[in-house]
């Protein structure tokens, strides 16, 4: 696996992908700079190896040139983060791209423009591809968030770098991360799946029987397991038709020697309201008209204890509907329990959007071992895919 590591960039020009797509506000203002902040590593390292940096980047889904969507929006910001100033060009190809990119000396930085304002770049045209090449001597792709799409800057421009082509330190840091949890990390393996539903997760529950130790599943996927066993789940999510399968991946743990752990205790609520009545009940006596909506305080202490024996973690989906603050508790606990766990060295992955924002929101951030940048290209990880950006590194 070639890294920044494997490359002197002294005189040469680094071009970068990295995954510039960051929330803006109405002012076009950054409100989340995490991205940004994760890529400033591998810029970094190129500019005092002597080299430059091109960065190329999406940001949102343009239907064709839109201001809004335009990366100038950005500089000021990306510039307070790197400390360096960002010269910026308004297209990303063609004569303008070509001469900024051409003067561009030792030390220096160029944002070309939104990469989508062309449909060519998410089509994977080989042309549109070609000319995004002609900016650069030494190709990094750094976007991680992206590497599960075959997209023309983030897969198929490799090839026009056969020899000249790496992982940047973030995308390199999340293979490594996803490599612990799948077939290194130290035994036992605990997998933690929350969420809404078990359809968005059976891939990964196939995939990871075989490396894990122990899966807990919480959120609104218990019930499907629940219900599916005879217990009575009131009004809470429910998947009927998957049923059957959650039974089988029961068995299927069974005979792989996985120990499943569900909630054996919810709140409970008489509606989907933060100011709704609530009560602590045992998961498979629901009365109708109540809905589980959190992990109760048996199931958070039974998670502990197995989180606390665990030596590598990975963490996807909430346990409860942690936006609303009374149905929080449960998300917070287990994020509190990883903490202790890794705090006494188990290795902790955090990843799939709504256990990032959790760890954000609730100040996990920096009590794990890492938190991956990438949900859907994370998720495809997980499920056993090549992803194509990583893919089109490694041949």
């Amino acid at each position: 696996m070639k890294t920044l590591n494997d490359f002197n960039f002294e005189n040469k020009k680094a071009l970068i992908r990295v995954d510039f797509n960051v929330p803006l506000n109405d002012a076009f203002e950054v409100t989340d700079a995490t991205r940004i902040v994760s890529a400033k590593p591998t810029i970094i390292k190129i500019l005092e190896d002597g080299g430059s940096c091109v960065l190329m980047s999406h940001l949102g889904r343009p239907k064709g040139v839109q201001d809004k969507f335009s990366l100038r929006h950005i500089v000021n910001k990306v510039e307070d983060i790197l400390g360096v100033e960002v010269k910026f060009v308004s297209d990303c190809i063609g004569q303008d791209a070509e001469d900024a990119s051409k003067n561009l000396k030792p030390g220096e930085i160029l944002l070309l423009e939104n990469l989508r304002f062309y449909p060519e770049e998410t089509a994977g045209d080989v042309n549109f591809a070609e000319a995004l090449s002609k900016l650069g001597d030494i190709y990094v792709n750094d976007a991680f968030g992206t590497a599960h799409r075959a997209h023309a800057s983030t897969t198929i421009i490799a090839q026009f770098f056969p020899a000249h082509k790496c992982f940047g330190h973030l995308l390199a840091q999340e293979i490594d991360s996803i490599k612990k949890v799948m077939e290194t990390g130290e035994k036992p393996v605990l997998a933690v799946l929350g969420g809404a539903k078990v359809s968005s997760k059976i891939t990964i529950i196939e995939n990871i029987l075989d490396k894990v130790d122990h899966l807990i599943i919480g959120g609104g996927m218990t019930f499907t397991f629940i219900k599916a066993q005879g217990g009575s789940i009131g009004d809470s999510i429910c998947e009927d038709d998957k049923m059957e399968l959650a039974l089988d991946i029961m068995k299927q743990a069974k005979a792989k020697n996985v120990q499943i752990h569900l909630p054996v205790d919810v709140v409970a609520a008489n509606a989907f309201s933060n100011d709704a009545d609530t009560e602590i009940m045992d998961v498979t006596q629901i009365p109708d008209g109540w809905q589980g909506l959190d992990a109760g305080p048996k199931s958070i202490a039974n998670f502990h204890d197995v989180v606390m024996q665990s030596k590598t973690i990975l963490w996807n989906g909430p346990l409860g509907v942690f936006e609303m603050e009374r149905f929080s508790e449960g998300t917070i606990a287990l994020g509190n329990s990883i903490a202790e766990a890794t705090k006494n060295g188990a290795f902790s992955l955090v990843g799939g959007g709504d256990s990032v924002a959790a760890v954000k929101q609730f100040g996990f951030e920096h009590k794990v071992s890492y938190v991956s940048t990438g949900g859907g290209a994370m998720l495809e990880s997980l499920e056993g895919k090549t992803l194509p950006g990583i893919a089109a590194i490694l041949e």
